[in-house]
């Protein structure tokens, strides 16, 4: 049974590979992924995964049409055995794709195939010990080059939670890294920008007072610093235009719910605001009122 359900996978491969490669995405209502959420009501995070899969573990085609193998064709082959789960499948795409450019396609296809040997041995947990064993060997120095950073780059913003909360996740090359740092050290020191403050300190040297009472986490002090960074950013007016007008946050709410300072608001991307925060956000914002009579005008 166990061996039957590993093998699954193997079936969809070349129909997404094909889709992929042939059909446009007007045909489709927008992107493969997009459509694969619509159509088959799963998360587009597991749509995403599963088109990466399929690109790696499914057959290709060349420019003139002519059959590639797979990728990780020692993966494909014991995937299509049904003797590696997505757990080994997974470490081994991991461990592939994490490797330096420099590191030969003759080395690369050696490691991938015995790791592909190891994961019919071994679970997911030691297969990655396994992984990293291997890495060190191709890569004993850790020298990783500036391509190699920015081809794994990313960072990604989730969905909205109930609460109305985001997950922020992503990889950040090292100058982001320091970039951060440098505004962090500044912006989140304890007292600096913090909101619960009557008059939040953004400048200078917040008092003892405020440091004394800031009983935030770093954590908490880390985001509040990147939030005070990117409003200081907005409020220069240095990023111009977008789409002819002003780089800057549109909320949309009613009437009724302004005057109550409760509700919630709409921003232009899609994001739901509470009242609190849109009243917050207009402490800092050059105001330009539209008012709609429910949609007449």
């Amino acid at each position: 049974c166990e061996r039957l359900r590993r093998r699954i996978p193997v079936i969809e491969h070349p129909l997404l590979n094909s889709l992929a490669r042939q059909a446009p995405s007007q045909e489709l209502g927008g992107g493969l992924s997009h459509a694969l959420t619509e159509r088959t009501l799963i998360s587009r995070h597991e749509a995403s995964r599963r088109i990466q899969e399929a690109r790696d573990l499914g057959p290709r085609h060349g420019l003139t049409g002519e059959p590639l193998p797979p990728v990780l064709a020692a993966t494909a082959a014991a995937q299509r055995a049904g003797d590696l789960g997505a757990g080994q499948v997974a470490v081994i795409r991991k461990f592939y794709h994490q490797l330096p450019g420099w590191v030969s396609a003759a080395a690369r296809e050696f490691a991938e195939a015995q790791l592909a040997g190891f994961g019919t041995q071994f679970g997911p947990e030691h297969l990655k010990e396994l992984a990293r064993g291997l890495t060190d060997a191709l890569n004993p120095d850790g020298f990783f080059t500036d391509e190699d950073r920015a081809r794994s780059r990313g960072v990604t913003l989730g969905r909205q939670q109930a609460d109305g909360m985001s997950e922020l996740r992503g990889l950040i090359i090292p100058e982001l890294r320091a970039t951060f740092e440098a505004v962090e050290a500044k912006l989140g020191a304890p007292g600096m920008c913090n909101a619960l403050d009557d008059i939040p300190c953004v400048e200078g040297t917040p008092s003892q007072a405020a440091i004394d009472g800031d009983t935030r986490s770093k954590a908490q002090r880390g985001h509040d610093a990147l939030l005070a960074g990117l409003r200081g950013l907005l409020a220069s007016g240095e990023l111009g235009q977008h789409n002819g007008l002003p780089a800057s946050i549109i909320v949309t709410t009613t009437l009724q719910e302004l005057e109550a300072a409760a509700g919630r608001a709409l921003t232009g991307g899609g994001t739901i605001v509470p009242m609190s925060e849109v009243i917050r956000l207009a402490r800092h914002a050059h105001h330009y009122l539209a008012i709609f009579d429910k949609g007449k005008a």
